[in-house]
């Protein structure tokens, strides 16, 4: 009778923290746990993407005022590493990665003075179409961590 009792004393405690672990293990969020710290994502490289939409029939005046407006004024800015255009014939759609040193440098640079150089940009796209909007639509834009 007394083994009876301690085995089931054991088997109630054993039960009991089992459903404690259970409880503990599903209330806890894992994939944090197993996340990559990320005390550095202000200071290490990172890529800024952009998506565009270029029709055909725009890609050499998208070129040009992304050459002649664009690229000045970024190499003037801190930070800026360079950048890749690319463009998909079949989409219709510009790539562009802009290679920043990192997050804070890219970030420090106020929006307004990024929206004048943007009108800048569509001002001289649009009298070059001889079209009253701007036919580059924003479809994404994003950054990427370069990987170790």
């Amino acid at each position: 009778m007394k083994l009876h009792f301690n085995l089931t004393a054991k088997l109630k405690g054993f039960c009991f923290i089992l459903v404690f672990l259970v409880v503990v293990i599903l209330q806890s969020d894992i994939p944090n746990l197993k996340a990559l710290q990320m005390d550095n994502y202000q200071t290490e490289t990172v890529i800024e993407e952009l998506r565009l939409r270029v029709p055909a029939d725009a890609k050499v005046e998208w070129l040009n005022a992304e050459k002649q407006i664009w690229e000045p004024w970024l190499s003037s800015q801190a930070g800026f590493l360079g950048r890749q255009l690319f463009w998909n014939k079949e989409k219709e759609e510009a790539l562009i990665l802009v290679n920043w040193k990192n997050k804070k440098l890219w970030k420090s640079i106020p929006i307004s003075e990024v929206n004048k150089v943007q009108q800048k940009f569509e001002d001289s796209v649009k009298i070059a179409l001889n079209v009253s909007e701007n036919p580059f639509v924003l479809i994404y834009e994003g950054e990427l961590d370069k990987q170790k």
